[in-house]
């Protein structure tokens, strides 16, 4: 019963912003590290922007300084702050984590369903 639900995607003009969030449901032990991924149609899924579970974020070369992950533990959402946004940054955004429900105590791998990203030129 665990599941992750995203939200915010949309189309922008090229220099706008979005802001994406995931939410993390269900009868949830711990959530370790997260992630956003991106995939552009006939491309790899590449991942956009990693947040640890204490808050540290890393991200890819390409949205960095334009794009902030953070997350809030007390209520088990990821944001995906998205500025300066590029024709390029089209693509669907997956949020992921791993997570370990209370059935089993175990860390398992979790994905959303995708949001829409499209920014125009």
């Amino acid at each position: 019963q665990v599941q992750l639900v995203e939200s915010g995607g949309g189309l922008v003009q090229a220099g706008g912003s979005l802001r994406l969030s995931c939410a993390a449901s269900g009868s949830i032990w711990s959530i370790d590290d997260m992630y956003w991924y991106r995939q552009a149609p006939g491309k790899q899924r590449e991942m956009v922007a990693a947040i640890t579970s204490d808050g540290s974020p890393r991200y890819a070369d390409s949205v960095k300084g334009r794009f902030t992950v953070a997350r809030d533990n007390s209520k088990n959402m990821m944001y995906l702050q998205m500025n300066s946004l590029k024709p390029e940054d089209t693509a669907v955004y997956y949020c992921y984590a791993l997570i370990a429900p209370y059935s089993d105590y175990r860390s398992h791998d979790y994905w959303g369903q995708g949001t829409q990203v499209t920014v125009s030129s």
